[in-house]
């Protein structure tokens, strides 16, 4: 389970450069990270994710593949192009560069459509936590146009055969 961190509002709107956090990539800690690196390190997971559901889109099969193809296709087609928007929105209201390349999120396979609404629940909840650290109103509705695809897949994944 993820720990998220809390910050103050003065935090969040600093004006200007942050100083850099020197993390080792392979041992940093959640409750080490600002909110900054925490918004790089979702924008790294959402990327990657979108990749591993047009890998999964490429392979479904069986009963119920046809609606299964195209909900995950909405997805992995949505994912990028909303990540973008939360970025650069982020960016411009934090006034700071994320390097989201800084972060290797966890690598995941996803191997049925199953792992997939699991894999849809798990992001949805991040995103929520995500929310949660945000002053800016604007950064967080962008965030919930990124739930809303997720939940508009995941009923078409769930209940469309």
């Amino acid at each position: 389970s993820i720990k998220w961190i809390k910050m103050d509002f003065a935090t969040y709107a600093m004006k200007g450069q942050r100083p850099k956090r020197s993390l080792e990539k392979s041992s940093y800690s959640y409750a080490d990270m600002s909110a900054d690196d925490h918004m790089a390190y979702c924008g790294s997971t959402m990327l990657n994710a979108a990749t591993e559901f047009h890998k999964l889109h490429l392979k479904v099969n069986g009963q119920g593949s046809h609606a299964a193809h195209l909900a995950l296709g909405e997805l992995y087609e949505g994912i990028p192009g909303l990540m973008d928007a939360v970025l650069e929105g982020y960016q411009g209201a934090a006034e700071v560069i994320l390097d989201c390349s800084e972060y290797n999120s966890e690598q995941i396979v996803l191997k049925s459509v199953e792992d997939a609404v699991s894999y849809i629940r798990e992001l949805s909840s991040k995103v929520t936590m995500l929310q949660q650290m945000i002053p800016y109103s604007e950064v967080v509705n962008d965030l919930d146009n990124l739930k809303s695809l997720f939940i508009s897949v995941k009923y078409k994944l769930l209940f469309l055969k």
